[in-house]
């Protein structure tokens, strides 16, 4: 039995995958202030490489930057591909959850893509000032416990 869609939850779950695109996009191409101010001032993101919790913006940019240029001098492209989006009902303080499986896939000058990592993402996403902003993000990785 298929599940009735009301026109708001449709145009919610639009409006965060237009979000996930746009940040994956100015991810993968480095550009680190962008992509850090999708986030909260304070913006928390917990990655599976960094032994603890990245937090602000200004460590979010130093971090994409920094693996951007190291990637750059290995001649590696890295494509994150969000999928299988899950949005739950807002909450009362207008935040939304949302859960993603992350494909990350790594690409070297004339070498074939190879599927780096499959990752579950979890988010919760705010509005601030009319745009959707990241203040927690978790990665797991599946082949780690």
């Amino acid at each position: 039995m298929l599940e009735s869609v009301s026109p708001p939850y449709a145009s919610l779950c639009a409006d965060v995958q237009r979000f996930h695109a746009r940040q994956m996009h100015l991810l993968d191409s480095g550009d680190a202030e962008a992509w850090a101010a999708t986030f909260t001032e304070d913006g928390l993101f917990a990655p599976p490489s960094a032994p603890e919790p990245i937090r602000g913006r200004a460590a979010l940019a130093a971090g994409v930057r920094a693996a951007h240029e190291e990637l750059a001098a290995e001649g590696e492209t890295r494509r994150h591909l969000l999928t299988t989006t899950a949005v739950a009902d807002p909450e009362p303080d207008g935040s939304v959850r949302v859960r993603s499986y992350v494909q990350v896939v790594a690409t070297r000058r004339a070498e074939a893509p190879r599927l780096l990592l499959m990752c579950v993402c979890e988010d919760v996403l705010v509005v601030e000032d009319g745009e959707w902003k990241v203040r927690e993000r978790y990665v797991s990785r599946d082949d780690r416990p």
